[in-house]
């Protein structure tokens, strides 16, 4: 009777390791949960603050000071007489004639322009063009096939409809 009493030792040992392997496989699962969960708030944590810092940089006013001196200084910059209310009459035009005399003289007598004229002119324009705006193109949309046909039935019945209430 002896044989029974050992297979029933080595049951038992063989349920208690199974028992042990199950704790082991839990503690390893409860640990690896605790530490997503703690990976987790600090992912959440520093998005928030991430979020918050591009909330601050768009309400911060600091590149738009750097910027407002220079437009002071355009606005503050007094027009002169003339442009503010130019009107061309014979008395005008003559004073503008001898200005650009003027200028065309002074243009001449300009070392750069001697050397080489069209690249003077070309500078020059550049310097007074504005800087052209680049506009961005918006896609066109796809036109509507079904959308045509649809506002036609839409009518078609709304006609239909208000026939009927005569």
């Amino acid at each position: 009777m002896g044989k029974p009493n050992a297979r029933s030792d080595a049951s038992e040992s063989k349920l208690h390791l199974k028992f042990d392997k199950k704790e082991l496989f839990y503690a390893k699962v409860k640990y690896s949960a605790a530490s997503l969960a703690a990976q987790k708030s600090i992912a959440k944590k520093s998005k928030q603050e991430r979020r918050q810092e591009k909330k601050l940089k768009a309400y911060s006013l600091s590149s738009l000071l750097e910027t407002l001196p220079e437009l002071k200084e355009q606005l503050k910059a007094p027009l002169k007489p003339q442009e503010a209310n130019f009107k061309l009459n014979c008395k005008n035009r003559q004073k503008l004639v001898l200005e650009e005399g003027k200028n065309l003289s002074e243009i001449f007598k300009n070392h750069s322009f001697q050397t080489n004229p069209l690249a003077a002119i070309h500078q020059h324009l550049r310097n007074k063009q504005p800087v052209p705006v680049v506009e961005e193109q918006q896609p066109k949309k796809k036109a509507n096939v079904n959308g045509s046909r649809k506002r036609k039935m839409k009518k078609a019945r709304a006609g239909v409809q208000s026939m009927d209430m005569l």
